[in-house]
């Protein structure tokens, strides 16, 4: 199944448009929405909140990314360094 150029959603069989470019590039649209948004307002899909692309750049969604702790890096002991000849 082809995945809108656009919002990256597939494309059920029978639905969506295909629009071809005068380069021959090919680009598939779920909706008129996803269509409007790239070719006649020229908006990119990182910067469009509700695009697959805009939450994997800024990590939302399914692709939130755990944070992990900082267990490994504060286990290991202090030294401390003595100066000699300071009074």
């Amino acid at each position: 199944m082809p995945r809108c150029t656009f919002c990256g959603k597939e494309i059920t069989k029978g639905t969506g448009k295909l629009y071809i470019y005068a380069s021959g590039k090919v680009a598939n649209f779920c909706s008129n929405k996803c269509e409007k948004n790239l070719i006649q307002l020229k908006r990119k899909p990182v910067n469009t909140r509700w695009t697959d692309a805009f939450k994997k750049e800024n990590k939302k969604g399914i692709y939130k990314v755990e944070s992990t702790q900082k267990s490994d890096i504060s286990s290991t002991p202090k030294t401390k360094v003595l100066k000699s000849g300071s009074k």
